[in-house]
């Protein structure tokens, strides 16, 4: 059976094959298959290359592609430096110095990976020296950062690192890959959601829950956001996590889910931790749509699963009792439109929902000031064209679309991704 591989692997193909200019980043929510096309390129260049795992103990021989020209007793004094050591600054300019030997004793250079470089405290300014001395000499060194905690991966970025790299970025997959390398069916996708690591366990549901729960929620949330980010409440967290799983596709007041959340803490605080969740892949919390952006940030977000596994794990319910309750049915269809449209767009997009008046869109898709207006029907609900008609009214929108029965196909919709609807409306 042939490998699946991502649209992103052309991408990071194409840069590896050019001048090294800018470092690149591979980076997206956990589970995604980050390390898998890494693997993949390296796999395909023609050229030698070094994968370095952060958190995994140091071989005793790193693999390099022989006959490159390097002394034995060269290629030993360099092995024998104490590499297997505190994953700290010092180990990275260990690991990048002997990079730097295989690519200048190479006619073809080097591609080096580290993986999880967000876990060697201060990695940006250490990367930032080192990378500026490779640009100074024009070094041969091209060089992947990868990194599965997206928001500690920003902050180090934007802190030292600016116009020195360009992202290669990857969500959740889509229906048309999951069905591509899975063969599922649009229901399926619906409910198992979009993690090619639980697609080999659907069959066996409790067992995929597990995995769901066990293998990816709480490595989310625990090694990417609680053990990174300063967070004073854990507990509020991992509930508003639960709470956003339960109610996604709906709008609650950060009050009302305070009360859910039966806590004494402030708005601030929770919509600051909806930041963290949306940042680390799980939870998204939509904005109204308004033409000032003061009454963006002061409104009731909608919340909405970025993976519909995460959903349907949370509702308790098996893949049959899903599809048997219309209403619940209704809302995961939702939910699965909201995160196509967040995890297909580029970070020039921009993700709403609009309700004024009794009158309500689903998603609102932005692009600058390019406006692509959405409604689900599912059949479970009655359908609410009107609002796409007052919102056409109130704003200048490109294109307005119901998604679903008496509109576009929903495995059409989930087929395309959202910068599409601007390009090709």
């Amino acid at each position: 059976m042939e490998v699946y591989k991502r649209i992103q692997t052309s991408t990071l193909f194409n840069r590896l094959n050019e001048k090294p200019q800018r470092l690149i980043i591979v980076t997206g929510p956990r589970q995604t298959g980050k390390t898998t096309l890494v693997h993949q390129v390296l796999g395909q260049l023609d050229g030698p290359s070094r994968y370095i795992p952060v958190d995994e103990p140091d071989p005793a021989i790193l693999p390099i592609i022989p006959d490159l020209g390097i002394s034995q007793p060269e290629f030993a004094e360099q092995q024998s430096a104490p590499l297997d050591g505190p994953r700290d600054a010092r180990w990275l300019v260990l690991q990048w110095e002997q990079a730097r030997l295989v690519a200048e004793s190479s006619d073809r250079g080097l591609v080096m990976a580290i993986d999880e470089i967000q876990k060697i405290p201060n990695w940006s300014e250490a990367v930032k020296g080192l990378w500026d001395a490779d640009r100074r000499l024009e070094r041969p060194l091209h060089v992947i950062l990868l990194g599965s905690a997206p928001l500690l991966m920003q902050q180090g970025l934007s802190e030292s690192l600016a116009g020195r790299y360009e992202t290669v970025r990857l969500m959740h997959w889509s229906f048309a890959e999951m069905s591509a390398a899975f063969g599922f069916d649009l229901q399926r996708y619906i409910y198992f959601g979009g993690y090619p690591g639980g697609a080999p366990l659907v069959s066996e549901q409790s067992r995929w829950r597990a995995y769901i729960a066990e293998a990816l929620v709480e490595p989310n949330i625990e090694r990417d956001i609680l053990a990174m980010q300063r967070v004073d409440k854990p507990a509020l967290l991992k509930r508003l996590f639960q709470l956003g799983a339960e109610y996604s596709g709906q709008i609650l007041s950060y009050n009302k889910m305070l009360g859910q959340l039966q806590d004494a803490g402030n708005t601030t605080t929770l919509a600051r931790y909806l930041d963290l969740l949306s940042n680390a892949g799980l939870i998204a919390g939509l904005a109204k749509y308004a033409a000032g952006a003061h009454r963006r940030r002061s409104s009731s977000p909608k919340l909405n699963v970025l993976n519909t596994a995460l959903m349907a794990v949370a509702s308790g319910y098996t893949f049959e009792e899903a599809k048997a309750d219309r209403s619940y049915w209704g809302r995961l269809v939702e939910s699965a439109v909201g995160a196509h449209l967040f995890n297909t767009g580029t970070p020039e997009h921009r993700l709403h929902y609009w309700r004024e008046n009794g009158s309500e869109v689903d998603f609102v898709l932005t692009r600058g000031r390019r406006l692509v207006a959405f409604e689900v029907k599912s059949g479970a609900r009655k359908a609410r064209t009107s609002g796409l008609e007052r919102f056409a009214e109130r704003f200048d929108v490109q294109g307005s679309f119901i998604v679903g029965e008496g509109g576009l196909p929903l495995s059409e919709f989930l087929s395309t991704p959202a910068w599409e609807w601007f390009d090709n409306p």
